[in-house]
């Protein structure tokens, strides 16, 4: 599998998002709101258009969208170095 090449600038999920124990639980949020990464990736997963999410949540930016993406990427990459309670066997 090739990398496909954009004209877009890598994002850090850590300038876009951050984990604060009093905010959302300790939950993964975009900083300065409480939208939970974890609800724009369910909408991503569902199929929703990015105009769509952008239109319901007016604070965030699509450079969010992109970070919520990178720290679910994140997550997969750790999750190789140090496995989770995501056993998946059938």
């Amino acid at each position: 599998m090739t990398k496909k090449t954009t004209d877009r600038a890598p994002i850090d999920w850590k300038d876009r998002i951050s984990i604060d124990p009093k905010v959302c639980h300790g939950k993964p949020c975009i900083k300065g709101t409480r939208i939970m990464v974890s609800i724009i990736l369910d909408y991503l997963t569902a199929g929703e258009p990015q105009a769509e999410i952008l239109a319901q949540y007016p604070a965030l930016k699509s450079e969010d969208l992109r970070a919520a993406l990178a720290y679910a990427t994140w997550l997969a990459r750790e999750e190789e170095e140090l496995p989770l309670h995501t056993e998946t066997t059938r």
